[in-house]
C-alpha cells in the first residue's frame, strides 16, 4: 500500500448514488469560457441538494481542475468576512469522485500502463484527493482490446496501492462495451465494477435498454446489452449524455456550421451527429413546445425514469431510498439547470415509491408524448447511433510517444515521495 488507504470496498451499488453530476460541461466543448462559469456555486449547490457524486475526466479540458478547486473550497472553507466563522467543512467521505484515463484530446489516446498511472496520479493532485472512488478507461472503442485490458490491469494495480476504489470502462458503441466486459472477465477472472454508457438511452437512441424498453418491450431483456453486461459480472451500469450531448435541447445543434448560428455554437466544432439528425431533433423541440413542454425537460424525465426502472430490472442499478434504481449522470452549466434536473429526479423517485401519487400525471403525459409523437417524428433516426470511431480514424499519438509521460511537473515526484514515506513507516 503506497497511498493513503482508500476506504473499504463494499459492493459498488452501495457507494455510487443514483444521480451523479457530470462535469464535462466545465469545458470549452460546451461553453466558451469554463473559468467564467459559476462552477464553485454549482458544486456547492449540488451538495446542498443531496447530489454528492461528481464525474469528470482529463479529456474535459479544465474540468478536473475546476471541480478540484470547488471541492477543495468546501473541504477547507474560508470565512466570508473578517471576524466571521468559517462554514462547516466537508470531509472527503461526504462525496464521491469519478474520473477517467486514456483519452488525451479528440483524436489522441494513450492506454499504456505508464500513461494510465501518470493520468491517475495527476488527477489525484488536480482533484485535491488522496483517492478516487471510481476510474474508467475513457472511450474504449478507439483502441485495441489488448490496450484496454492492459489499462484495466494497471488501474487495478493502482487500486491495490490505495489510490482507487473501483475500476470500469466507458464508451459509445454498446456492443463494444459488452465485448470488452466479457473479455476482461474471461481474461482476468474478475469482472468490471462499472460500465459507463453515454448517448444510448435517450428519447432518440434507446439501444442500451433494448429490448427492455422500446415499441414492444420484453420483460426479460434476454439477448440485449444489459443481459450481456450482467452475465459478464458487471456491478453497475451508468447512463450518461441523456440530452445526446446537446442534440435534445430547445436550442439544439445547428445543422449548417457556416451560418451565424452555427459559428456561434461550440458544439458544432466537434459533435459527431449528421446534419439530418440535428434537423430531426429540432422537430422534436417544436413538438414538445406545442404540448406545453420543453424538450430538455421531457428528455431528462423520460431517460431518468425509464433508466431507473430498466437498469434495476436488469440487476445493474444502485441502492436508493426507494430500492434499486438505474444511476444517471447529468451535466449542467448553471444552477437553474441543476435545480431543474434535481426536481425531475425527485419526481422520478416519488413516482417509483408512490406510483399513483404526485407526479404520476406528468409521468403519464411524458411517456405518452414520447411514444405517440416524438418516436414517430424521428422516423429512421429513432435508435440511430453514429459510428465511433468514425471512418478513417487514426490515433494521432505516435506509437513511439505512448508510455512517455512528463517528468518535470511534480506528479511522479509526489508519487516517489509517498513510496519513500511508506517504506519508512
Amino acid at each position: 500500500m503506497v497511498g493513503t488507504p482508500a476506504p473499504p470496498r463494499p459492493p459498488i451499488n452501495t457507494v455510487i448514488p443514483p444521480l451523479v453530476l457530470g462535469t464535462a460541461t466545465f469545458n470549452n466543448q460546451y461553453v466558451d469560457d469554463p473559468e467564467s462559469m459559476p462552477y464553485r456555486d454549482i458544486v456547492a449547490r449540488a451538495i446542498s441538494l443531496g447530489v454528492n457524486c461528481f464525474d469528470t475526466s482529463p479529456y474535459y479540458g479544465p474540468s478536473e481542475i475546476l471541480l478540484g478547486k470547488a471541492l477543495d473550497a468546501l473541504m477547507n472553507p474560508q470565512p466570508s468576512a473578517p471576524g466571521e466563522p468559517a462554514p462547516p467543512a466537508l470531509s472527503r467521505s461526504d462525496f464521491a469522485i469519478v474520473t477517467k484515463a486514456g483519452r488525451i484530446v479528440l483524436d489522441e489516446f494513450d492506454y499504456s500502463p505508464a500513461h494510465i498511472r501518470y493520468s491517475v496520479l495527476r488527477s489525484l493532485q488536480r482533484l485535491h484527493t488522496p483517492y478516487l472512488d471510481l476510474v474508467y478507461t475513457h472511450d474504449v472503442e478507439f483502441v485495441s482490446p489488448a490496450e484496454v485490458l492492459a489499462a484495466v490491469q494497471e488501474l487495478r494495480r493502482l487500486r491495490e496501492e490505495g489510490f482507487i476504489r473501483y475500476v470500469g470502462i466507458s464508451g459509445f458503441p454498446v456492443d463494444v462495451l459488452c465485448d470488452l466486459a466479457e473479455m476482461i472477465n474471461r481474461e482476468t477472472g474478475e469482472p468490471l465494477d462499472a460500465v459507463l454508457s453515454y448517448g444510448h438511452f435517450t428519447i432518440q437512441n434507446r439501444r442500451l435498454g433494448l429490448p427492455l424498453v422500446g415499441d414492444e418491450p420484453s420483460p426479460t431483456g434476454k439477448g440485449g446489452p444489459l443481459a450481456r453486461l450482467k452475465a459478464a459480472g458487471v456491478g453497475i451500469v451508468l447512463n450518461a449524455s441523456i440530452l445526446g450531448m446537446g442534440l435534445l435541447t430547445s436550442r439544439g445543434i445547428p445543422a449548417d456550421p457556416v451560418t451565424p448560428e452555427g459559428k456561434a455554437s461550440p458544439l458544432v466544432k466537434w459533435h459527431p451527429s449528421p446534419a439530418d439528425l440535428r434537423l430531426a431533433c429540432k422537430k422534436l423541440a417544436a413538438i414538445t413546445c406545442a404540448s406545453g413542454e420543453r424538450l430538455e425537460s421531457v428528455a431528462i424525465r423520460w431517460s431518468m425514469e425509464e433508466w431507473a426502472r430498466v437498469a434495476a430490472a436488469a440487476g445493474l442499478g444502485v441502492q436508493s431510498p426507494v430500492g434499486q434504481v438505474g444511476p444517471t449522470v447529468c451535466g449542467v452549466s448553471s444552477i437553474p439547470e441543476l435545480e431543474e434536473t434535481v426536481k425531475e429526479w425527485r419526481e422520478v423517485m416519488s413516482c417509483i415509491q408512490h406510483p399513483g401519487g404526485p407526479g404520476s400525471e406528468r409521468r403519464g403525459k411524458v411517456l405518452k408524448l414520447v411514444r405517440e409523437q416524438l418516436w414517430p417524428a424521428l422516423g429512421r433516426w429513432k435508435d440511430y447511433a453514429w459510428d465511433s470511431p468514425g471512418a478513417g480514424f487514426v490515433n494521432s499519438r505516435p506509437v513511439e510517444a505512448r508510455g512517455k509521460v512528463p517528468t518535470d511537473d511534480g506528479v511522479l515526484d509526489a508519487y516517489e515521495h509517498l513510496k519513500r514515506k511508506a517504506r519508512v513507516q
